[in-house]
């Protein structure tokens, strides 16, 4: 049986009218949230508008709906974890991928060192900073901007549009990037990277630093529900075997130490990440991209999670609902 012609479980998504007036109802619910705080780690997160908050939902059929700040511009972060392996998996191969770089959760903050000191050969998880500087190590390239343009290519087929560099945001991480650093020389000891190690950071820099929107999240989350094509463009971006790792690995782990609340109560992958996104994927529905800058303890949007949990349960997006037949 072919890849077309195999069985699947997906579903559709609610009606247009639906799904608009619910992800308005839910952004003008959540908006009145005022946990949390803006990151600290780099200046540039530190001073973002903690008041701006976005929403976004674009079906696998390519329909966009959106409220809020869903066009304002913010830094990527984490969030390009997901993708990025996948581009890697499209590179080596699932297994190879998996077999080099971990997919099992560490249980702890997403740039501790001590999970790769621990583990065999210093094997974590794409979706921490140690397992996501691994993967960057692994992209298919001659030399660190031969990567780079690959890198950019992938991830702006994956966001239907051009990508660029928020030059501001890459000169704060550069500047105070010491724990990254750190993870980097512990990787390189472990014997846990592919190439050079001052190129694996500068690529995972280079794609925390990227300009997004919550509209452009959506648009990639799209694309891992659509089966690897995006539903926007019409553009295969990788192959449909290939998406069941990456939901994998971002149900396990995308959302840090907060991982298994996150799938407890929302039932998708997703990622976050510090600038304020997050992405969360319904297979054969959707995805939705969510932008708040005010983040709880583990570094997640406080209104982020708050909307996909409302959202899920709204729409019948979540993985683990069912009814009696």
């Amino acid at each position: 049986m072919s890849d077309s012609e195999a069985f699947v479980s997906t579903g559709r998504l609610a009606p247009a009218a639906e799904v608009r007036r619910l992800l308005q109802a839910v952004h003008a619910e959540v908006a009145a949230l005022s946990e949390g705080e803006n990151s600290q780690v780099y200046p540039t997160l530190a001073q973002a508008d903690p008041q701006r908050f976005g929403l976004c939902m674009v079906a696998t059929d390519g329909q966009v709906f959106e409220c809020g700040d869903a066009l304002a511009g913010f830094s990527l972060m984490s969030v390009a974890k997901p993708f990025t392996f996948a581009l890697v998996c499209a590179h080596l191969g699932a297994d190879r991928a998996r077999s080099e770089l971990g997919v099992n959760a560490t249980g702890q903050a997403f740039n501790a060192v001590g999970p790769v000191l621990a583990a065999p050969g210093g094997r974590t998880n794409p979706m921490v900073n140690a397992g996501a500087i691994a993967t960057c190590s692994r992209l298919p390239g001659a030399g660190v901007e031969e990567q780079w343009l690959h890198l950019l290519a992938g991830l702006s087929a994956f966001a239907g549009r051009d990508l660029a560099l928020d030059e501001e945001v890459y000169a704060n991480v550069t500047a105070t990037n010491f724990r990254n650093r750190e993870i980097t020389a512990a990787l390189d000891r472990q014997g846990a990277l592919a190439g050079d190690p001052d190129a694996a950071l500068e690529l995972y820099t280079r794609q925390s630093s990227l300009l997004v929107t919550a509209h452009d999240l959506a648009v990639m989350g799209a694309t891992l529900a659509d089966g690897g094509v995006n539903p926007v463009t019409r553009s295969r971006v990788i192959a449909q075997p290939l998406c069941q790792p990456v939901l994998a690995v971002m149900a396990t782990a995308g959302m840090y130490e907060r991982s298994g609340d996150w799938l407890y109560d929302v039932g998708l992958p997703g990622k976050s990440g510090i600038g304020g996104g997050v992405v969360t994927v319904s297979p054969g529905k959707g995805g939705l991209g969510s932008f708040s800058p005010r983040l709880d303890a583990a570094g997640n949007s406080v209104r982020g999670v708050r909307a996909a949990m409302r959202l899920a349960a709204e729409l019948g997006l979540g993985l683990f609902a069912s009814r009696p037949s």
